[in-house]
Protein backbone atom coordinates (compact mmCIF):
# COMPACT_ATOMS: atom_id res chain seq x y z
CA UNK A 1 0.00 0.00 0.00
CA UNK A 2 2.86 2.18 0.37
CA UNK A 3 4.56 1.36 -2.74
CA UNK A 4 1.46 2.71 -4.34
CA UNK A 5 0.71 5.88 -2.65
CA UNK A 6 -1.39 5.27 0.01
CA UNK A 7 -0.05 7.43 3.40
CA UNK A 8 0.08 4.04 6.10
CA UNK A 9 0.54 3.84 9.52
CA UNK A 10 0.60 0.99 10.76
CA UNK A 11 -0.29 0.22 14.75
CA UNK A 12 0.63 -2.90 16.84
CA UNK A 13 -0.51 -3.72 20.63
CA UNK A 14 2.28 -5.56 20.50
CA UNK A 15 5.91 -4.43 21.66
CA UNK A 16 7.30 -6.98 18.97
CA UNK A 17 6.48 -7.23 15.25
CA UNK A 18 4.39 -9.70 13.37
CA UNK A 19 1.25 -10.59 15.99
CA UNK A 20 0.03 -14.35 15.77
CA UNK A 21 3.31 -14.80 13.35
CA UNK A 22 5.92 -13.40 15.23
CA UNK A 23 9.05 -15.22 16.54
CA UNK A 24 9.51 -15.38 20.30
CA UNK A 25 13.08 -14.49 21.91
CA UNK A 26 14.18 -14.98 24.38
CA UNK A 27 13.31 -18.97 25.13
CA UNK A 28 12.00 -17.56 28.80
CA UNK A 29 9.30 -15.61 27.22
CA UNK A 30 7.90 -18.26 25.14
CA UNK A 31 7.62 -20.30 28.76
CA UNK A 32 5.53 -17.41 30.03
CA UNK A 33 3.44 -17.00 27.13
CA UNK A 34 2.56 -20.90 27.38
CA UNK A 35 2.42 -20.48 31.60
CA UNK A 36 5.10 -23.46 31.40
CA UNK A 37 6.44 -23.08 35.57
CA UNK A 38 9.97 -22.51 36.17
CA UNK A 39 12.82 -21.51 33.63
CA UNK A 40 13.78 -23.10 30.37
CA UNK A 41 16.82 -25.82 31.86
CA UNK A 42 20.58 -24.61 31.41
CA UNK A 43 20.71 -27.66 28.48
CA UNK A 44 18.49 -25.87 26.33
CA UNK A 45 21.38 -23.22 26.20
CA UNK A 46 21.01 -19.57 25.69
CA UNK A 47 17.48 -18.18 26.11
CA UNK A 48 18.39 -15.68 23.26
CA UNK A 49 20.00 -18.22 21.00
CA UNK A 50 16.01 -19.37 20.31
CA UNK A 51 13.95 -17.20 17.74
CA UNK A 52 10.51 -20.14 18.15
CA UNK A 53 7.78 -19.11 15.23
CA UNK A 54 4.59 -19.50 16.99
CA UNK A 55 2.76 -20.46 13.77
CA UNK A 56 5.18 -21.98 11.05
CA UNK A 57 5.05 -21.60 7.42
CA UNK A 58 7.85 -22.37 4.28
CA UNK A 59 8.17 -20.04 1.38
CA UNK A 60 7.76 -21.62 -2.22
CA UNK A 61 10.85 -21.05 -3.91
CA UNK A 62 8.96 -20.29 -6.82
CA UNK A 63 6.07 -18.89 -5.22
CA UNK A 64 4.25 -16.04 -4.81
CA UNK A 65 5.79 -14.64 -1.47
CA UNK A 66 9.45 -14.65 -2.87
CA UNK A 67 8.38 -12.95 -5.79
CA UNK A 68 6.20 -9.81 -3.29
CA UNK A 69 9.98 -10.21 -1.53
CA UNK A 70 12.15 -10.09 -4.98
CA UNK A 71 9.91 -7.30 -6.35
CA UNK A 72 9.90 -4.86 -3.42
CA UNK A 73 13.80 -5.56 -2.85
CA UNK A 74 12.45 -6.56 1.38
CA UNK A 75 15.34 -9.53 0.33
CA UNK A 76 18.02 -7.03 1.22
CA UNK A 77 16.77 -7.61 4.91
CA UNK A 78 16.68 -10.86 4.87
CA UNK A 79 18.71 -14.40 4.31
CA UNK A 80 17.25 -17.21 3.55
CA UNK A 81 17.95 -21.33 3.75
CA UNK A 82 16.82 -23.84 1.73
CA UNK A 83 15.08 -26.70 3.78
CA UNK A 84 16.79 -29.85 3.25
CA UNK A 85 13.99 -32.04 2.93
CA UNK A 86 10.30 -33.04 1.68
CA UNK A 87 8.71 -35.84 3.30
CA UNK A 88 5.42 -38.14 3.22
CA UNK A 89 4.11 -40.67 5.81
CA UNK A 90 2.93 -43.77 4.70
CA UNK A 91 1.70 -46.71 6.54
CA UNK A 92 3.62 -45.57 9.18
CA UNK A 93 7.00 -44.77 8.09
CA UNK A 94 7.89 -41.66 6.23
CA UNK A 95 9.25 -41.62 2.60
CA UNK A 96 11.13 -38.97 0.68
CA UNK A 97 8.55 -37.07 -1.68
CA UNK A 98 9.38 -38.06 -5.21
CA UNK A 99 8.85 -34.94 -7.83
CA UNK A 100 11.12 -35.59 -10.61
CA UNK A 101 11.23 -38.57 -13.22
CA UNK A 102 14.43 -39.51 -11.60
CA UNK A 103 13.10 -39.67 -7.89
CA UNK A 104 9.42 -41.07 -9.10
CA UNK A 105 11.53 -44.30 -10.29
CA UNK A 106 14.01 -44.12 -7.38
CA UNK A 107 11.04 -44.40 -4.68
CA UNK A 108 10.81 -47.08 -2.61
CA UNK A 109 6.95 -45.60 -2.30
CA UNK A 110 5.68 -46.94 -5.36
CA UNK A 111 6.19 -50.55 -7.19
CA UNK A 112 7.82 -50.65 -10.60
CA UNK A 113 4.63 -50.43 -13.02
CA UNK A 114 3.35 -47.68 -10.34
CA UNK A 115 6.68 -45.67 -11.02
CA UNK A 116 6.38 -45.56 -14.80
CA UNK A 117 2.73 -44.43 -14.38
CA UNK A 118 4.09 -41.39 -12.22
CA UNK A 119 6.53 -40.42 -14.51
CA UNK A 120 4.12 -40.15 -17.29
CA UNK A 121 2.34 -37.83 -14.87
CA UNK A 122 4.95 -35.63 -13.95
CA UNK A 123 5.92 -35.67 -17.85
CA UNK A 124 2.38 -34.33 -18.59
CA UNK A 125 2.59 -31.76 -15.92
CA UNK A 126 5.72 -30.33 -16.65
CA UNK A 127 4.61 -30.06 -20.04
CA UNK A 128 0.98 -28.51 -19.26
CA UNK A 129 0.30 -25.14 -20.31
CA UNK A 130 -3.13 -23.49 -19.36
CA UNK A 131 -2.28 -20.69 -22.93
CA UNK A 132 -1.55 -24.20 -25.05
CA UNK A 133 -4.12 -26.70 -25.93
CA UNK A 134 -1.90 -28.53 -27.27
CA UNK A 135 -0.07 -29.73 -23.89
CA UNK A 136 -4.43 -30.46 -22.65
CA UNK A 137 -3.91 -33.96 -24.27
CA UNK A 138 -7.61 -34.24 -24.42
CA UNK A 139 -8.80 -32.69 -21.01
CA UNK A 140 -10.36 -29.78 -20.13
CA UNK A 141 -8.58 -28.09 -17.62
CA UNK A 142 -11.60 -25.86 -16.48
CA UNK A 143 -14.16 -28.47 -16.28
CA UNK A 144 -11.63 -31.77 -16.25
CA UNK A 145 -12.15 -33.38 -12.89
CA UNK A 146 -8.62 -33.88 -11.31
CA UNK A 147 -9.79 -37.20 -10.19
CA UNK A 148 -9.96 -38.17 -13.78
CA UNK A 149 -6.95 -37.10 -14.60
CA UNK A 150 -5.57 -39.53 -12.12
CA UNK A 151 -8.07 -42.21 -13.47
CA UNK A 152 -6.34 -41.87 -17.27
CA UNK A 153 -3.18 -42.36 -15.67
CA UNK A 154 -4.36 -45.15 -14.08
CA UNK A 155 -2.47 -43.85 -10.52
CA UNK A 156 -3.16 -45.87 -7.36
CA UNK A 157 -4.65 -44.60 -4.09
CA UNK A 158 -1.17 -44.08 -2.23
CA UNK A 159 0.16 -42.32 -5.23
CA UNK A 160 -2.97 -40.06 -5.45
CA UNK A 161 -2.45 -38.87 -1.54
CA UNK A 162 1.24 -37.84 -1.91
CA UNK A 163 0.48 -36.31 -5.77
CA UNK A 164 -2.58 -34.32 -3.59
CA UNK A 165 -1.14 -33.35 -0.51
CA UNK A 166 2.49 -33.46 -1.11
CA UNK A 167 2.82 -31.89 -4.02
CA UNK A 168 -0.41 -29.83 -4.54
CA UNK A 169 -0.85 -29.36 -1.03
CA UNK A 170 -3.80 -29.56 -0.42
CA UNK A 171 -5.37 -30.30 3.10
CA UNK A 172 -8.38 -32.21 2.26
CA UNK A 173 -9.84 -34.38 -0.49
CA UNK A 174 -12.16 -32.21 -2.08
CA UNK A 175 -9.93 -30.53 -4.95
CA UNK A 176 -9.90 -34.16 -6.26
CA UNK A 177 -13.64 -32.82 -7.89
CA UNK A 178 -12.73 -29.90 -8.57
CA UNK A 179 -11.30 -28.52 -12.48
CA UNK A 180 -7.81 -29.80 -12.73
CA UNK A 181 -6.19 -26.26 -13.60
CA UNK A 182 -5.36 -25.24 -10.41
CA UNK A 183 -3.26 -28.74 -8.72
CA UNK A 184 -1.43 -29.43 -12.17
CA UNK A 185 -0.43 -25.68 -11.78
CA UNK A 186 0.12 -26.38 -8.05
CA UNK A 187 2.48 -29.30 -8.73
CA UNK A 188 4.14 -27.00 -11.55
CA UNK A 189 5.01 -24.99 -8.36
CA UNK A 190 6.18 -27.74 -6.46
CA UNK A 191 8.32 -29.00 -9.16
CA UNK A 192 9.52 -25.18 -10.31
CA UNK A 193 10.58 -24.50 -6.85
CA UNK A 194 12.69 -27.78 -6.11
CA UNK A 195 14.89 -27.55 -9.56
CA UNK A 196 15.82 -23.74 -8.19
CA UNK A 197 17.91 -25.02 -4.91
CA UNK A 198 17.28 -29.44 -5.60
CA UNK A 199 17.19 -30.35 -1.86
CA UNK A 200 13.27 -29.41 -1.46
CA UNK A 201 11.10 -26.34 -2.57
CA UNK A 202 11.20 -24.73 0.14
CA UNK A 203 12.88 -21.66 1.76
CA UNK A 204 13.02 -20.50 5.69
CA UNK A 205 14.56 -17.14 6.52
CA UNK A 206 17.34 -17.09 8.67
CA UNK A 207 16.59 -15.51 12.70
CA UNK A 208 12.60 -17.10 12.13
CA UNK A 209 9.64 -16.03 10.81
CA UNK A 210 9.45 -13.02 12.33
CA UNK A 211 12.23 -11.38 9.51
CA UNK A 212 9.44 -11.00 7.71
CA UNK A 213 6.94 -8.30 9.16
CA UNK A 214 10.00 -6.43 9.84
CA UNK A 215 11.51 -6.64 6.36
CA UNK A 216 7.88 -5.28 5.41
CA UNK A 217 8.07 -2.13 8.03
CA UNK A 218 11.06 -1.29 6.65
CA UNK A 219 9.98 -1.39 3.08
CA UNK A 220 7.13 0.82 3.87
CA UNK A 221 9.19 3.54 6.25
CA UNK A 222 11.03 3.82 2.97
CA UNK A 223 7.87 4.86 0.89
CA UNK A 224 6.66 7.15 3.85
CA UNK A 225 4.55 4.81 6.19
CA UNK A 226 4.91 4.61 9.64
CA UNK A 227 4.92 1.80 12.33
CA UNK A 228 4.57 2.12 15.97
CA UNK A 229 5.04 -0.36 18.29
CA UNK A 230 3.24 -1.00 21.70
CA UNK A 231 0.30 1.25 20.73
CA UNK A 232 -2.90 -0.43 22.44
CA UNK A 233 -5.91 0.00 20.42
CA UNK A 234 -9.39 1.34 22.00
CA UNK A 235 -11.74 1.84 19.59
CA UNK A 236 -12.08 1.66 15.89
CA UNK A 237 -14.65 4.65 15.37
CA UNK A 238 -17.28 4.19 12.59
CA UNK A 239 -19.64 6.91 11.33
CA UNK A 240 -22.93 5.56 9.05
CA UNK A 241 -21.18 2.79 8.77
CA UNK A 242 -17.90 3.44 7.54
CA UNK A 243 -14.78 3.59 9.42
CA UNK A 244 -13.37 7.16 10.17
CA UNK A 245 -10.46 6.85 12.59
CA UNK A 246 -9.07 4.34 15.69
CA UNK A 247 -8.83 5.80 19.08
CA UNK A 248 -5.59 5.02 20.78
CA UNK A 249 -4.55 6.72 24.55
CA UNK A 250 -6.92 9.24 23.73
CA UNK A 251 -5.51 10.46 20.37
CA UNK A 252 -7.60 9.62 16.82
CA UNK A 253 -5.64 8.46 13.79
CA UNK A 254 -8.11 9.38 11.06
CA UNK A 255 -8.19 6.88 8.44
CA UNK A 256 -10.75 6.13 5.23
CA UNK A 257 -9.52 2.56 5.24
CA UNK A 258 -8.04 -0.17 7.98
CA UNK A 259 -6.81 -3.32 7.50
CA UNK A 260 -6.56 -5.53 10.35
CA UNK A 261 -6.48 -8.75 12.19
CA UNK A 262 -9.93 -10.72 13.53
CA UNK A 263 -8.66 -10.13 17.03
CA UNK A 264 -9.16 -6.49 16.82
CA UNK A 265 -12.84 -6.39 15.22
CA UNK A 266 -14.07 -10.15 17.38
CA UNK A 267 -18.02 -8.54 16.05
CA UNK A 268 -17.15 -8.44 12.44
CA UNK A 269 -15.75 -12.15 12.46
CA UNK A 270 -17.01 -15.64 12.51
CA UNK A 271 -15.40 -18.72 13.57
CA UNK A 272 -15.45 -21.59 10.92
CA UNK A 273 -13.06 -24.22 12.96
CA UNK A 274 -10.32 -24.78 15.05
CA UNK A 275 -6.44 -25.12 14.58
CA UNK A 276 -4.43 -27.27 17.13
CA UNK A 277 -0.12 -26.50 16.83
CA UNK A 278 2.41 -28.54 19.39
CA UNK A 279 6.02 -26.58 19.49
CA UNK A 280 8.27 -29.48 20.61
CA UNK A 281 11.57 -29.03 21.30
CA UNK A 282 14.06 -31.83 20.27
CA UNK A 283 17.87 -32.36 20.90
CA UNK A 284 17.57 -34.62 17.40
CA UNK A 285 17.36 -34.44 14.20
CA UNK A 286 13.74 -36.73 12.94
CA UNK A 287 14.63 -40.30 12.39
CA UNK A 288 14.29 -41.72 8.90
CA UNK A 289 15.47 -37.71 7.36
CA UNK A 290 18.78 -38.58 6.53
CA UNK A 291 19.67 -36.39 9.86
CA UNK A 292 18.45 -33.42 7.86
CA UNK A 293 18.34 -30.27 10.21
CA UNK A 294 15.20 -29.18 8.47
CA UNK A 295 12.51 -30.69 6.55
CA UNK A 296 8.79 -30.87 6.18
CA UNK A 297 6.27 -34.02 6.91
CA UNK A 298 3.08 -34.65 5.72
CA UNK A 299 1.15 -36.99 6.78
CA UNK A 300 -2.03 -37.36 4.64
CA UNK A 301 -5.71 -37.55 6.10
CA UNK A 302 -6.22 -41.59 4.58
CA UNK A 303 -3.15 -42.84 6.36
CA UNK A 304 -4.50 -41.51 9.74
CA UNK A 305 -7.99 -42.20 9.21
CA UNK A 306 -8.98 -37.99 8.97
CA UNK A 307 -10.48 -35.47 7.07
CA UNK A 308 -7.74 -33.10 6.86
CA UNK A 309 -3.71 -33.21 6.62
CA UNK A 310 -1.02 -33.35 9.61
CA UNK A 311 2.30 -31.25 9.22
CA UNK A 312 5.09 -31.36 10.46
CA UNK A 313 7.84 -28.35 10.39
CA UNK A 314 11.49 -28.84 11.27
CA UNK A 315 14.32 -26.16 11.63
CA UNK A 316 17.27 -26.27 13.87
CA UNK A 317 20.65 -24.15 14.92
CA UNK A 318 21.28 -23.95 11.27
CA UNK A 319 18.84 -21.46 11.23
CA UNK A 320 19.81 -19.03 14.10
CA UNK A 321 16.21 -20.22 15.84
CA UNK A 322 17.67 -22.66 18.69
CA UNK A 323 20.74 -23.18 20.64
CA UNK A 324 23.47 -25.40 19.27
CA UNK A 325 22.38 -28.94 19.20
CA UNK A 326 18.59 -28.14 19.37
CA UNK A 327 16.07 -28.43 17.16
CA UNK A 328 12.53 -27.13 16.78
CA UNK A 329 9.68 -28.96 15.29
CA UNK A 330 6.14 -27.73 15.02
CA UNK A 331 3.17 -30.07 14.21
CA UNK A 332 -0.28 -28.25 13.12
CA UNK A 333 -3.59 -29.77 11.56
CA UNK A 334 -7.45 -29.03 11.81
CA UNK A 335 -9.58 -29.95 14.65
CA UNK A 336 -11.70 -32.80 14.06
CA UNK A 337 -13.04 -33.98 17.58
CA UNK A 338 -12.93 -32.97 21.23
CA UNK A 339 -9.58 -34.18 21.97
CA UNK A 340 -7.01 -32.51 19.46
CA UNK A 341 -3.75 -33.93 20.87
CA UNK A 342 -5.21 -37.45 19.82
CA UNK A 343 -5.49 -36.19 16.27
CA UNK A 344 -1.74 -35.34 16.41
CA UNK A 345 -0.43 -38.30 18.16
CA UNK A 346 1.14 -40.24 14.85
CA UNK A 347 2.95 -37.03 14.20
CA UNK A 348 4.62 -36.35 17.77
CA UNK A 349 5.16 -40.43 17.82
CA UNK A 350 7.47 -39.43 14.59
CA UNK A 351 9.14 -36.99 16.89
CA UNK A 352 9.97 -38.48 20.15
CA UNK A 353 11.70 -38.24 22.87
CA UNK A 354 10.68 -34.62 22.99
CA UNK A 355 11.93 -32.70 25.97
CA UNK A 356 9.69 -30.38 25.98
CA UNK A 357 5.91 -29.29 24.15
CA UNK A 358 4.03 -26.07 23.72
CA UNK A 359 0.37 -26.99 23.06
CA UNK A 360 -1.86 -24.10 21.42
CA UNK A 361 -5.85 -24.24 20.03
CA UNK A 362 -6.57 -21.28 17.87
CA UNK A 363 -9.53 -20.39 16.30
CA UNK A 364 -10.28 -19.96 12.44
CA UNK A 365 -12.14 -16.98 12.06
CA UNK A 366 -12.81 -15.49 8.75
CA UNK A 367 -14.76 -11.80 8.35
CA UNK A 368 -18.54 -11.74 7.83
CA UNK A 369 -18.54 -9.45 4.60
CA UNK A 370 -16.25 -7.89 2.29
CA UNK A 371 -15.48 -4.99 3.64
CA UNK A 372 -16.59 -2.91 0.96
CA UNK A 373 -18.98 -1.01 3.10
CA UNK A 374 -17.53 -0.16 6.29
CA UNK A 375 -13.93 -0.05 4.38
CA UNK A 376 -12.63 -2.51 7.31
CA UNK A 377 -10.75 -5.36 5.54
CA UNK A 378 -10.34 -8.01 7.63
CA UNK A 379 -7.33 -10.48 7.32
CA UNK A 380 -8.59 -14.26 8.23
CA UNK A 381 -6.27 -16.33 10.81
CA UNK A 382 -4.04 -18.82 9.44
CA UNK A 383 -4.81 -22.23 8.54
CA UNK A 384 -2.98 -24.85 9.66
CA UNK A 385 -0.59 -25.41 5.89
CA UNK A 386 2.84 -24.96 6.39
CA UNK A 387 3.44 -23.00 3.71
CA UNK A 388 2.19 -19.80 2.55
CA UNK A 389 0.62 -19.54 -0.81
CA UNK A 390 -2.98 -18.94 0.92
CA UNK A 391 -1.67 -16.62 3.13
CA UNK A 392 -0.24 -14.71 -0.29
CA UNK A 393 -4.10 -14.95 -1.26
CA UNK A 394 -5.03 -13.81 1.05
CA UNK A 395 -3.41 -10.16 0.59
CA UNK A 396 -4.08 -10.42 -2.72
CA UNK A 397 -7.44 -10.64 -2.02
CA UNK A 398 -7.70 -8.03 0.70
CA UNK A 399 -5.49 -5.94 -2.09
CA UNK A 400 -8.08 -6.10 -4.49
CA UNK A 401 -10.89 -5.09 -2.47
CA UNK A 402 -9.03 -2.52 -1.18
CA UNK A 403 -8.41 -0.79 -4.48
CA UNK A 404 -10.54 -2.58 -7.28
CA UNK A 405 -7.69 -4.19 -8.75
CA UNK A 406 -5.75 -7.07 -9.57
CA UNK A 407 -2.24 -7.36 -7.37
CA UNK A 408 0.11 -7.24 -10.38
CA UNK A 409 3.97 -7.76 -9.16
CA UNK A 410 4.78 -6.59 -11.94
CA UNK A 411 3.44 -3.18 -11.40
CA UNK A 412 4.95 -3.45 -8.06
CA UNK A 413 8.41 -4.05 -9.69
CA UNK A 414 7.90 -1.00 -11.58
CA UNK A 415 6.67 1.42 -8.72
CA UNK A 416 10.01 -0.03 -6.66
CA UNK A 417 12.27 0.90 -9.59
CA UNK A 418 10.84 3.90 -10.19
CA UNK A 419 12.26 4.69 -6.30
CA UNK A 420 15.51 2.27 -5.69
CA UNK A 421 16.22 2.85 -9.94
CA UNK A 422 16.82 -0.10 -11.90
CA UNK A 423 19.60 -1.77 -9.95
Amino acid sequence: MSVNGKRVLHMDRNPYYGAESASITPLEDLYKRFKIPGSPPASMGRGRDWNVDLIPKFLMANGQLVKMLLYTEVTRYLDFKVTEGSFVYKGGRIYKVPSTEAEALASSLMGLFEKRRFRKFLVYVANFDENDPRTFEGFDPKKTAMRDVYKKFDLGQDVIDFTGHALALYRTDDYLDQPCRETINRIKLYSESLARYGKSPYLYPLYGLGELPQGFARLSAIYGGTYMLNKPIEEIIVQNGKVVGVKSEGEIARCKQLICDPSYVQDRVEKVGQVIRVICILSHPIKNTSDANSCQIIIPQNQVSRKSDIYVCMISSAHNVAAQGKYIAIVSTTVETKEPEKEIRPALELLEPIEQKFVSISDLLVPKDLGTESQIFISRTYDATTHFETTCDDIKDIYKRMTGSEFDFEEMKRKKNDIYGED
